[in-house]
């Protein structure tokens, strides 16, 4: 069982229903940019005139992400062959330190345009 939130406030939720024994999770995933990551410092910069924090824009960016991935034949990428053949001929299990070496990134703060 597992839940996501994207932004602090839905974080806050989340954690109050677990503090209240209204719902149980095996893990729980934080976003704390707003929006989760479609809001996050990696994103593509708007074009100009647009406000880099605009939630509307946010919300178009979040339903075309949501709206190609609802199309895409491998939605998980633990069922994707080629990823599972780049586990099994490369990198091992997953998690393994090779894994981790070449798949993980270190975390630095990077603020959007215009803040």
């Amino acid at each position: 069982n597992v839940a996501v939130a994207n932004g602090l406030t839905n974080a806050k939720s989340i954690l109050e229903k677990i503090v209240n024994k209204e719902k149980q999770f095996h893990l729980v995933e934080i976003m704390a940019c707003p929006g989760g990551c479609i809001g996050g410092g990696g994103q593509p910069y708007p074009p100009k005139g647009f406000d880099t924090l605009d939630k509307k824009l946010f919300a178009l960016r979040a339903k075309a992400l949501y709206d190609i991935d609802s199309k895409k034949k491998h939605r998980v990428a633990s069922e994707n062959e080629s990823i599972k053949t780049i586990y099994k001929e490369f990198l091992g299990e997953p998690g393994s330190d090779l894994a981790h070496k070449v798949l993980h990134t270190q975390y630095q703060v990077r603020l959007p345009r215009g803040i």
